[in-house]
C-alpha cells in the first residue's frame, strides 16, 4: 500500500491527464448534445487502457524499487539493470556505476594505506630495538660511557621523529607555518642534534655560513636537514669529513667523502622503501628517509637532487629559493 501511494504521487501526471480527458468528453457530450450510453462508453475505454498502463507501469515501479534496495544492501551497482530504462535512468545507472567505481578505488586506496602504515610500524618497531639493544648492553657495563648512550639516544629520537613525519604526511590537514628564518640557524641545530655522532666517529665538519633568509616551515626544513646530515654520517668512514655549503647556483650543498651511491640506485633513491645496495649493507636502513625529504621539499616548493661517484662523494642539493608564499 506504502509503494501505490509513492507511486500515485510520483505518478500524479496521469491521473491529471484522466481528469483532462474526462472533462473533455464531457464538454463533447454537452455540446454536440450526444447521448449517455457512447459517452458511458468512451469512459469505461479510457478507464480500462489507463489502468492497464498504470499496473504495467506500477510493476516496472515495484522492481526498480526492489532493485534499488538490494543495492543499499548489497552496495553492488550491477546488480540494477538497465534493460527497458527510461534515458533518465540509464544516465543515473552511469551515474551510479561511476560512483561505485570511485568508492571501489578509494577503499582499495584506504586499504594500501593502512598495509603500508602497517609494513612501515612492523620494520620501525624492529629497528628501533636496535638501540634500544644497544643501551641496555652499554647500561650492563661498570663504567657507564655517557656519548654512547647518547648517540643510541639520539637514534630512537630519529626515529621517533621520522614515525611522526611520516603520519603527517598523510594526514588531511596541514600544519605547514611558512615564515622568513635565518637558513644559518637551522643548520646549526641540526649539527648540533648530532653532535655526539661527529665526535665520537671523529668526523670533520666544514660548515661555510650561508648568511641566507629563507622563505620556508622551519619545522619542516630541520627534519629534512637531520635525514641529510644523518645519512652523510651514516655512510661516511671514521675520521671522513662532512662539508655544507652554498654553490653557484645558489643551492645548499650537504657533502660526505664516503661510499657514495652507484648510478643504479642514484635514479631511485628517493622512491618509497627503496634502500639499494649501501641500504641493504646497512641493516638499520628503512628507505623513507629520502622518500620523506623528497615529499616534504615538494610541500615546501623546494628542491632536493644528489649527485654522488661511489668511493669518492655524495653531494645533496637543496634549491631553497622559494618567494612565493605567503606569509603567515
Amino acid at each position: 500500500m506504502k509503494l501505490l501511494i509513492y507511486y500515485c504521487k510520483d505518478h500524479k501526471h496521469w491521473f491529471y491527464l484522466l481528469l483532462v480527458l474526462f472533462l473533455m468528453l464531457l464538454c463533447l457530450f454537452y455540446v454536440y448534445q450526444m447521448n449517455v450510453e457512447p459517452l458511458l462508453y468512451g469512459y469505461l475505454l479510457i478507464l480500462f487502457f489507463f489502468f492497464v498502463f498504470i499496473g504495467s507501469d506500477f510493476y516496472k515501479y515495484i522492481l526498480g524499487h526492489q532493485q534499488r534496495s538490494s543495492i543499499r544492501e548489497e552496495n553492488i551497482v550491477s546488480a540494477l539493470s538497465i534493460e527497458d530504462m527510461t534515458l533518465a535512468g540509464q544516465d543515473y545507472h552511469e551515474l551510479l556505476e561511476k560512483m561505485d567505481h570511485a568508492r571501489v578505488e578509494a577503499i582499495m586506496e584506504n586499504e594500501n594505506q593502512i598495509n603500508e602504515t602497517m609494513d612501515y610500524f612492523t620494520m620501525w618497531i624492529h629497528q628501533v630495538k636496535l638501540p634500544i639493544a644497544g643501551m641496555q648492553l652499554l647500561l650492563e657495563e661498570e663504567q657507564l660511557d655517557r656519548k654512547s648512550i647518547q648517540s643510541q639516544l639520539t637514534r630512537i629520537n630519529q626515529y621517533t621523529d621520522m614515525v611522526l613525519a611520516y603520519l603527517r604526511m598523510y594526514s588531511k590537514q596541514s600544519d605547514f607555518l611558512f615564515r622568513d628564518v635565518d637558513l644559518d640557524d637551522l643548520i646549526r641545530q641540526s649539527i648540533r642534534y648530532f653532535s655526539t655522532d661527529f665526535i665520537a666517529r671523529k668526523i670533520h665538519l666544514d660548515f661555510q655560513p650561508t648568511n641566507q633568509s629563507v622563505l620556508t616551515d622551519e619545522k619542516w626544513l630541520v627534519f629534512v636537514l637531520e635525514q641529510i646530515l644523518s645519512n652523510a654520517l651514516k655512510y661516511t668512514p671514521v675520521g671522513g669529513s662532512i662539508r655544507i655549503y652554498i654553490n653557484d647556483a645558489k643551492q645548499l650543498v650537504i657533502e660526505d667523502n664516503g661510499m657514495g651511491i652507484s648510478a643504479s640506485d642514484l635514479a631511485r633513491v628517493f622512491e618509497k622503501g627503496y634502500t639499494g645496495f649501501n641500504g641493504r649493507k646497512d641493516k638499520k636502513a628503512t628507505g623513507l628517509g629520502l622518500y620523506l625529504c623528497k615529499e616534504i621539499c615538494r610541500k615546501l616548493e623546494h628542491t632536493i637532487s644528489i649527485e654522488s661517484k661511489p668511493n669518492a662523494y655524495t653531494r645533496v642539493l637543496l634549491g631553497l629559493d622559494r618567494r612565493r608564499f605567503r606569509h603567515e
